[in-house]
């Protein structure tokens, strides 16, 4: 075995260096590698590095996400305090969730930049990292300087760039569950005034969950590919274009939701409890296709930035929505979205007393969805026997003296199936004018600054809707005489055609302010403390899946406008029914008929979301660099409070506000270099976010209970060892890496009654490193640790994904 794996590291290896954490550095340091100097990244608005400012962050190289198994922006769960992003479902789905801020539909509460671009749609927030040279988190609203949708954070993604990466990169991997990846990535800097970049990139996932419903087929396989093109051109020594274009295909199973039971009734699925059983496939489709231009002038005193991008997404998502093996009712949906950006930046040069940022920024994203929900063979029996169990129920019993009736009501939506039409134009217009000023050395007060921030925000919303459904109905009423058996006609079966629609344009709009305070002490360079005040807002929409309620409500109505219209004459003409009973069936039958007016502006509109958060922390570097700590304390008030639920039919979810809730807590984060080969990091995230006003009737109060999807604790462990070996020996060294991390407490519901306990997973890794090559066997959730990923309710049921089970694989990297 030692022979083979030296033969295949001789072959990759082109030179030898020593390294922490993947970066190059001397062989006698003990100092912890700050990844902000090793990488260093230019952003438009920032004039310095996260640890100098007054704000809570996390960065992770890429070999920190190598180490700590990130592959996307759901891996950087726990691993960042105060961060939860639980991994359920499908991409379309990445709900971010920082300090007891988050977003399980609709509009995101964290923002994400990648290569200084906006990532408008959180259908998109989810996409390979093959290309990543560094991830920066944010907690805290960032909205300031990135306006809407960060309030609860900011994470910036950075690809590499070829003016400072040179070579060709290839990596191969291989893992249980049948998955396999291959990506190749070339890095090549053609002179001093232009470099380009390709990348490429392969997936296939195997699928780690069965279901029992369709063969136990793995219901969760995915295929992926994509490539990614960077050019980077220097005309002159002031100016500066970086352009990036980029495409993923994503074709994935989705929804591994096992059955846990009924949440309220009598249990009738005791068999299908801790398996996945649902009878129609599922699935997702994205194209994702991202385009960028980053332009930057340096001129004497500041400089200028232009980031203009654009995003095509275009999806389709088929859903089971009853997840069970019955035939109830499936969703489709599909969106093509198209997102235009410009951002103009001015700020000043570095190391200025005053140091500015002022800037405009604007999106327009044209979104279109179609999104028809059909009802199958069962779900028609559940919808027919909803109507005729309640009349039934409802109906009185007619006495005259020896003998009794009972009604006998039927009436039966036609056909096999039960299309619910949905298209949907759902376009924003956001504009903005922005500007943050620091002065330092306050007051002549040398390492004293303070920071003062304000953006101005517009919004505009717009809802084009056209919804609908056409059926039949055959409606019969009869009368049952006892004693005797008697059954007596009295509607002769009749048939109703019906038509309902929603047909209609919205909008609405509105201006936030969203100021902030910094205040600031540098001890020196590497050392400070900071206390800031900042707002940020989450914007509002539509809940377009409100709609299949609506028409839900519509058809009951209208089949009972048929209904009466039928059987009123015939109960008048009824001599063994009193007057007085006569009217309390014809009063039951109206008031059954009635339609309400529709407000579909109040029925469909959900507010922005506010928040204010106070911080306090502190950077410190220590021990002559060998230590790295950061700590942070905050308090959060959050008004209007945007909270996911399924709809009262059950047909999808929908987003409503939820008064207030108070978010409190503190993070902590570091990293010590002990010896030149032994390196510790560590976090720990306490966040404890409940209601504070959430009413929502007189028998419904959520207040005092937890927010939900925010784990109480995030925490993570994580050690570095190499083992260095002689010059001339068939490695280079042997690199140890572990981590281990855990959330929880999670309640997954407003009321509490459904939660995660405190978890952890482990993972670890061995790489075999010679020159430019390394083999790297690594584990993930190396205890097989079984958890809830996610957990739900839908008419009465509850359903959880449950987190991935262990997992061994091995990965072949090389640099030529």
């Amino acid at each position: 075995m030692k022979k083979i794996i030296l033969n295949v590291l001789a072959l990759l290896a082109i030179g030898a260096t020593q390294t922490v954490r993947g970066e190059e550095v001397p062989q006698d340091t003990t100092k912890v590698v700050d990844i902000e100097e090793v990488v260093v990244i230019a952003t438009p608005k920032e004039n310095s590095r996260l640890r100098q400012q007054a704000l809570s962050a996390t960065s992770l190289s890429q070999a920190d996400m190598r180490n700590n198994a990130v592959q996307s922006v759901k891996n950087l769960s726990a691993l960042v305090p105060n961060l939860f992003i639980p991994d359920y479902g499908s991409k379309l789905t990445t709900s971010v969730y920082v300090r007891g801020i988050g977003s399980r539909i609709n509009t995101p509460a964290v923002g994400l930049y990648v290569d200084n671009i906006p990532f408008i749609d959180k259908s998109a927030f989810d996409f390979n990292y093959s290309d990543i040279e560094r991830i920066d988190v944010m907690r805290g609203p960032q909205g300031t300087l990135y306006g809407r949708n960060t309030m609860g954070g900011l994470i910036r993604v950075f690809t590499k760039s070829p003016f400072t990466y040179q070579g060709t990169d290839l990596t191969l991997s291989a893992a249980t569950y049948n998955n396999y990846k291959a990506s190749v990535s070339h890095y090549h800097r053609i002179s001093q005034q232009f470099a380009f970049s390709a990348n490429f990139f392969y997936e296939h996932k195997g699928g780690f969950f069965k279901n029992a419903a369709l063969n136990n087929e793995r219901v969760d396989k995915d295929d992926e590919f994509g490539g990614r093109l960077r050019a980077i051109l220097l005309p002159n020594e002031n100016l500066k274009l970086d352009f990036t274009l980029n495409y993923e295909y994503t074709h994935q199973g989705g929804y591994p939701y096992e059955y846990t039971g009924v949440t309220e009734g009598e249990e009738d699925r005791a068999d299908y409890i801790g398996r996945i059983a649902y009878n129609h496939r599922s699935g997702y489709k994205r194209n994702l296709l991202n385009g960028g231009l980053n332009l930057e002038h340096q001129a004497d005193n500041f400089v200028l930035s232009s980031v203009t991008g654009f995003q095509l997404l275009d999806d389709h998502m088929d859903l089971d929505q009853d997840f069970t093996e019955q035939n109830i009712y499936t969703m489709m949906q599909k969106q093509n979205s198209k997102t235009l950006s410009e951002e103009l930046v001015l700020k000043s040069k570095p190391g200025r007393r005053w140091q500015w940022t002022t800037g405009a920024s604007a999106f327009y994203q044209w979104l279109h969805t179609d999104a028809p929900v059909t009802f199958q063979s069962d779900g028609m029996a559940w919808l027919n026997s909803m109507t005729n169990d309640n009349a039934n129920r409802y109906l009185p019993t007619i006495s005259q003296g020896p003998m009794t009736m009972q009604f006998v009501f039927s009436d039966v939506i036609g056909g096999s199936t039960l299309p619910i039409s949905g298209v949907f134009d759902t376009p924003v217009l956001n504009a903005a004018l922005f500007h943050q000023s620091t002065f330092n050395d306050l007051f002549g007060a040398e390492g004293l600054s303070l920071t003062l921030g304000l953006r101005m925000d517009y919004e505009r919303l717009k809802l084009d809707y056209n919804t609908g459904c056409t059926y039949s109905h055959t409606y019969s009423l009869s009368g049952k005489l006892t004693p005797g058996d008697r059954v007596i006609p009295m509607v002769p079966e009749t048939r109703f055609d019906q038509s309902l629609s929603y047909r209609g344009k919205l909008n609405h709009d509105y201006i936030q302010l969203l100021p902030k305070v910094a205040l600031q002490y540098d001890f020196d360079r590497r050392n400070n403390i900071y206390a800031s005040v900042s707002k940020g807002y989450r914007s509002g929409g539509y809940n377009i899946q409100m709609f299949s309620d609506l028409l839900q409500t519509d058809m009951r109505s209208a089949n009972m406008g048929d209904v009466a219209s039928a059987t009123i004459p015939v109960i008048e003409g009824v001599g063994m029914i009193d007057d007085a009973t006569k009217q309390k069936i014809i009063g039951m039958l109206n008031g059954m008929a009635q339609k309400a007016e529709t407000d579909v502006r109040q029925a469909t509109l959900y507010r922005p979301e506010y928040s204010w958060n106070y911080e306090v922390g502190t950077h410190l570097t220590l021990l002559d660099g060998r230590l790295q700590t950061d700590l942070a304390a905050f308090y959060m008030d959050t008004r209007d409070q945007q909270i996911s639920r399924f709809a009262a039919s059950g047909l999808g979810r929908i987003t409503v506000n939820a008064g207030k809730s108070r978010s409190l807590g503190a993070e902590a984060a570091l990293r010590a270099q002990l010896t030149n080969d032994l390196t510790l990091n560590g976090s720990y995230g306490y966040t404890y976010a409940t209601f504070t006003d959430y009413v929502v009737s007189d028998e419904v109060n959520y207040n005092g209970r937890y927010v939900p999807f925010v784990p109480k604790h995030t925490f993570n462990i994580g050690a570095q060892y190499i083992i260095g070996l002689k010059k001339g020996a068939w490695l280079d060294n042997i690199t140890l890496n572990a981590h281990y991390k855990a959330a929880g407490r999670i309640y997954w519901t407003e009321e509490n009654n459904a939660s995660q306990a405190l978890y952890g997973t482990l993972n670890g890794r061995i790489s075999l490193n010679k020159g430019n090559g390394q083999i790297a066997l690594w584990v993930n959730n190396a205890l097989n640790t079984r958890y809830q990923a996610f957990w739900f309710e839908t008419m009465s049921r509850g359903f959880a994904q449950m987190g991935r089970p262990v997992q061994i694989g091995i990965d072949l990297r090389c640099r030529f």
